[in-house]
């Protein structure tokens, strides 16, 4: 399977992940928590696999930063949280922080 493929599934499993930690109250619901271990449990694999063939830092990077991003997003439209504009700018540079660390790695995948 393409890697890059591969680590999308590892930010999709790690952005459910998170949600389902904030469902679950602190472990206190049994299926938001085994959401919890499932999707992590992807996220780590396929993070795994992904750094067999792609720069660890630039998959790292990726992840977090792609993650951080959708989470947030999560959080405004699933949880109701407050956006504003400091956020805004924080997704920019994060997105942006990827771009770069993406063009400085030599390859092709």
């Amino acid at each position: 399977m393409n890697p890059i493929a591969i680590l999308a599934i590892a930010i999709v499993s790690e952005v459910f992940g998170s949600t389902m930690l904030k469902k679950s109250e602190g472990f206190k619901k049994l299926g938001a928590s085994l959401g919890v271990v499932i999707g992590m449990g992807v996220a780590f694999y396929c993070l795994s696999l992904a750094i067999r063939t792609l720069p660890i830092g630039t998959v790292y990077a990726i992840w977090a930063g792609v993650g951080t991003a959708l989470t947030t997003l999560v959080g405004v439209i699933v949880f109701k949280e407050h956006f504003n504009v400091k956020k805004f700018i924080g997704i920019v540079l994060i997105i942006g922080g990827v771009i770069a660390l993406k063009l400085s790695t030599s390859g092709a995948y």
